[in-house]
């Protein structure tokens, strides 16, 4: 006795996610999304449920307020920060040096 099984068929994400809308809008049933993409309705309850879990983590990691800086970006910004302060010297240095000239040439 063989049972008659269907070959594999895989979804573009982009097929999936019409399929997600679609159920998600009530426009189609979770057994019409799988008998229309050709696939098992187990295949259409794994995709509603990673939807589900990939928008949560979405939305989580989007909440609102300024978002955290990585080790890499803070890094980079201490070093700017840095290089500013050394310039910020280099200029005062530079203005004083300039004021002294200045200064002397005057009292020729």
């Amino acid at each position: 006795m063989t049972s008659a099984r269907r070959p594999k068929r895989f979804l573009s994400p982009e097929q999936k996610y019409d399929l997600w809308v679609r159920m998600l809008t009530g426009q189609v049933t979770q057994s019409d999304a799988a008998a229309e993409a050709g696939v098992d309705r187990t295949t259409i309850a794994t995709l509603r449920r990673v939807a589900k879990d990939g928008a949560i983590a979405a939305l989580t990691a989007s909440a609102p307020g300024r978002r955290k800086r990585s080790a890499a970006e803070a890094s980079e910004i201490a070093k700017l920060r840095a290089e500013v302060d050394r310039l910020g010297g280099v200029i005062i240095e530079q203005a004083v040096e300039l004021a002294v000239l200045r200064g002397k040439t005057s009292w020729g």
